[in-house]
C-alpha cells in the first residue's frame, strides 16, 4: 500500500520491554464478553489452527509506519480520517463496492488535505470488519428466539436456527475475503488510482447531481493548479503524490480470531496483530479486568479506545496506564462518541484527565454512534444535523480545554444509500425507504460524507482563527 517508514519522525517509536506476563493467549484467563459460543470445540480448534498458518494480511513495517504517522498527528502535524462500513459482509466483497468506498475516502482526504494544509492519515474500516457487538445474546421475532447475528465472521443474518449457529469455517472465510479486499485495494493504490494529478478520475457517477459538486470541482482544480505550480518552479514531477498511504482497521472483537493472527516477526521485538494495522476496543469490552484489555496491552499495533459517556476519569486513566505504561508515542488513539446531548457535559472532564495524566494520545471524534435514532418504521437512522453539531462541539471543547482534535471516525459508504437523514439534499424519514441497505447501523452516503469533510475544514478554520 505504498507504506514506507516515515523519515526523521518527530516522536520515534520507542523500544520498550514487552510485558513479561503476557502472551497472545493470556486473555483466556480473563472474563471475555461479546464472544460467540461454538457448539463444536474440535471444529473451532481446527479452524483456528489453519488460520494461524495462513499468511498475514499486513506487515510489521506497515504497522510501525502508521504508529509514526499517529505520533505526528499527536503533535498536530497530521489529521486522521477513519471511515468505512459499520459491518462488512462477504456479499459486499465486489470490485464496484470496494472501489467506491476507496473513492469516497480519497475524495474526503483530498478536501481535508487542501483545507487543513496538512497530511491526512487514511484508515479504512475494511478488510476485517466482519464481527459486531450485540446488546443481547438472543433475538426474538414473532415469538421465536434465536442467537443474535454477530456478523459474517460468526453466523448468518438469516433468521433461522441453522443460520444463527456460530460456524468456525466462517473464520477462514473472513480471512480469505479480507485478503481479497486488501489485495484489490493495494492494486488500486499502487496502480495510481489515487493520483492527485488526475482527480477527475475520482468522481462518482452521481456527484454531478449533488449541490456540492461545484465546490468539490473548484477544490480539485485549485489543488491541480498548486501541483502544477510546484512542479514548474522546482522542475520536478511530484511523483510521490501519485500514490497514497492507506491503512486498515476493525474492532478486535472476536479474540480467538485476533489471537490466531498475532505473531512475532524477524528483526522486531514483541508481538503484532498482523490481521489489521489499527485494531480498536469498543465500550462494551473495555473492562479493566476483561479479556480484551488484556489482549490489547501486549500487541505493538497502535490501538484505538472508544470513549463513551459511561467512561469516567478514573476508568480512562486506568486504561491509559494499563495499555500504555511506558507512555509511548503513536500508541493510543482515543475515539470519543458521546452524542450531541452528552458531549458538552462528559468530554471536558475526560480531556482534563488526559492532560493531567500526561500520557500521549490522539483524540479523534466519532460523531455518529451517540446519535442513532429510531423512526416510526423501526428503521435506525442518524440525523446529519446532530452529527454535524457534535463534530462542531468537539472542535470547540478541545480548544477550550487546551487540547487538539486530531481526526474523525465515520461510518460511511461510497454508495448512494438513504440511511442518514438530512445533509445537502435534506433526506427525510420517508427517503429511508428508498435505498436503506445496512444490516446493522446507518451510514453516511457518498454525498453526506463529502459534505462532512468540507464542514470539518470550515470548522477547523473557524477554530484556528
Amino acid at each position: 500500500m505504498n507504506i514506507a517508514a516515515t523519515k526523521d519522525p518527530v516522536s520515534p517509536v520507542q523500544e520498550v520491554a514487552s510485558p513479561a506476563d503476557w502472551s497472545p493467549e493470556s486473555w483466556q484467563n480473563f472474563p471475555a464478553l461479546q464472544q460467540a459460543t461454538y457448539p463444536d470445540q474440535e471444529a473451532l480448534d481446527r479452524a483456528l489452527g489453519k488460520l494461524a498458518d495462513l499468511p498475514p494480511l499486513v506487515t510489521s513495517w506497515e504497522i510501525l509506519a502508521l504508529r509514526e504517522q499517529i505520533a505526528e498527528a499527536q503533535q498536530g502535524k497530521r489529521f486522521v480520517l477513519q471511515g468505512g462500513d459499520c459491518a462488512e459482509s462477504f456479499a459486499d466483497c465486489t470490485s464496484p463496492l470496494i472501489t467506491n468506498r476507496l473513492k469516497v475516502l480519497l475524495q474526503m482526504s483530498l478536501a481535508l488535505v487542501h483545507g487543513l494544509q496538512m497530511p491526512v492519515v487514511r484508515i479504512g474500516r475494511l478488510a476485517g470488519q466482519y464481527a459486531k457487538p450485540r446488546s443481547s445474546d438472543f433475538e426474538t421475532r414473532d415469538g421465536v428466539t434465536l442467537p443474535s447475528y454477530r456478523g459474517d465472521l460468526v453466523n448468518s443474518i438469516d433468521f433461522n436456527e441453522a443460520a444463527r449457529i456460530p460456524d468456525p469455517d466462517l473464520l477462514l472465510k473472513a480471512h480469505a475475503y479480507s485478503a481479497m479486499t486488501m489485495n484489490f485495494v493495494r492494486s488500486l493504490v499502487d496502480g495510481g488510482f489515487a493520483d492527485v494529478h488526475h482527480t477527475e478520475y475520482w468522481d462518482l457517477s452521481w456527484l454531478d447531481h449533488s449541490p456540492l459538486a461545484d465546490e468539490f470541482h473548484k477544490l480539485t482544480e485549485s489543488l491541480g493548479q498548486s501541483l502544477r505550480f510546484m512542479e514548474t518552479i522546482t522542475g520536478r514531477d511530484v511523483g510521490s503524490l501519485r500514490r497514497v498511504d492507506f491503512f486498515t482497521s476493525h474492532e478486535a472483537l472476536h479474540l480467538h480470531f485476533e489471537q490466531a493472527q498475532t505473531r512475532q516477526v524477524p528483526r522486531q521485538w514483541g508481538w503484532f496483530n498482523l490481521g489489521t494495522h489499527f485494531p480498536w476496543i469498543g465500550m462494551r469490552t473495555a473492562d479493566l479486568e476483561g479479556a480484551h484489555v488484556e489482549y490489547f496491552r501486549g500487541i505493538r499495533n497502535p490501538i484505538g479506545i472508544k470513549v463513551g459517556p459511561g467512561l469516567d476519569r478514573s476508568w480512562l486513566e486506568a486504561l491509559l496506564e494499563k495499555l500504555n505504561p511506558q507512555r509511548e508515542y503513536g500508541r493510543i488513539v482515543l475515539i470519543h462518541r458521546m452524542g450531541e446531548t452528552n458531549i458538552e457535559d462528559k468530554l471536558p472532564g475526560l480531556i482534563r484527565a488526559v492532560n493531567d495524566n500526561g500520557s500521549p494520545v490522539l483524540w479523534i471524534a466519532d460523531p455518529m454512534h451517540g446519535n442513532t435514532d429510531s423512526t416510526g418504521d423501526v428503521n435506525k437512522t442518524r440525523r446529519f444535523r446532530k452529527i454535524k453539531n457534535e463534530m462542531d462541539l468537539a472542535f470547540e471543547i478541545h480548544r477550550d480545554n487546551h487540547s487538539r482534535l486530531g481526526g474523525v471516525h465515520l461510518e460511511l459508504t461510497g454508495e448512494n444509500v438513504t440511511e442518514c437523514t438530512g445533509g445537502a439534499r435534506d433526506l427525510s424519514d420517508e427517503d429511508l425507504k428508498r435505498e436503506y441497505r445496512s444490516t446493522v447501523d446507518p451510514r453516511l452516503n457518498y454525498e453526506q460524507s463529502l459534505e462532512m469533510a468540507m464542514l470539518i475544514v470550515r470548522k477547523h478554520a473557524q477554530n484556528a482563527s
